[in-house]
């Protein structure tokens, strides 16, 4: 286990991420059950996911072991009242009436970590901050951090708040945390939440694709990379992904889209067996791309 940020939260390496739950409850509790069950004990989802139906899904099942497992949801996108899509609402109003929804959904009387969907520099975030802060005091949160990959939003929050926790995307493929967020999230005692460690899939031997400014010949080169370090070691390809991301000690766990049992069941293995790789392999797999950094939000 992992100590999130200075909370008194301890989170497992690998947890779950529940939107890629579908919706039949009786599969979904059986999967989450299982997975706590088994050592995983963070799950993460978000008001947004199916509109609610995510947070309904997850609270019905682990209701019986509440007090076992650390919820984490997200605010700030509203869904427009027609469904015809959602708008960006960072408000304090808007994020003390969308917790209500949320603890009722989630069957739950608190939120052990509430988190900001995303972010802008040009959001009223001192406002955002002391709506946080109040739920905090009223006990209806435990603590709170946010999900952003933008560097400048970062900075203001590590400045202004007594956030947690960042939840961003980092892997092999996109490795632009690595430029200066990582460490200074370090430094402050504040730790990184990582999604997307397997690139959609493209680092387990997904057919290569273009990602983000990757070509497919250079998503396989990567692949390959990590394939022959799994080989050599005795590993397998999830091992590695994950072992890459882990290598940075900012780095408190990494969620996984889980559906199905035989996906939880490789999750498990990994969270059993492997390790984060030493910062010579790191760097070994980091020969296999070319250097990415931010090129807005800075």
């Amino acid at each position: 286990m992992n100590q999130l940020g200075k909370s008194d939260l301890y989170v497992s390496r690998v947890s779950f991420g529940c939107m890629s739950l579908g919706e039949n409850q009786a599969a979904n509790s059986e999967v989450l059950r299982k997975a706590a069950d088994r050592g995983i004990n963070y799950f993460d989802t978000a008001d947004l996911y199916q509109k609610g139906l995510n947070e309904l899904y997850v609270g019905e099942a682990l209701k019986p072991i509440r007090k076992d497992v650390i919820i984490a949801t997200k605010v700030g996108n509203q869904w427009r009242t027609d469904g015809s899509g959602w708008d960006w609402n960072p408000s304090k109003d808007y994020i003390l009436k969308s917790v209500e929804q949320s603890l009722k959904r989630l069957k739950t009387d608190y939120i052990d970590l509430y988190q900001l969907h995303g972010g802008t520099i040009e959001d009223p975030i001192d406002e955002t901050i002391e709506a946080f802060e109040l739920l905090k005091q009223q006990g209806k949160i435990r603590w709170y951090g946010i999900s952003s990959i933008r560097p400048n939003v970062i900075r203001e929050y590590v400045a202004r708040s007594n956030m947690v926790s960042v939840m961003m995307q980092y892997s092999l493929l996109d490795h632009r945390p690595e430029e200066e967020v990582l460490q200074l999230l370090h430094d402050q005692g504040i730790s990184v939440v990582c999604r997307g460690a397997v690139a959609q899939g493209l680092l387990l031997g997904k057919e290569a694709e273009t990602y983000l400014q990757y070509t497919d010949s250079e998503v396989s080169r990567a692949a390959k990379a990590v394939a022959k370090m799994a080989t050599e070691g005795g590993l397998s390809k999830l091992d590695v992904a994950l072992g890459y991301v882990w290598g940075h000690p900012a780095v408190a766990t990494a969620a996984l889209g889980i559906r199905t049992s035989a996906q939880l069941d490789e999750a498990i293995h990994v969270l059993q067996h492997a390790k984060p790789l030493a910062e010579s392999q790191r760097s070994q797999l980091h020969q296999s791309v070319r250097n990415y950094t931010y090129e807005v939000h800075r």
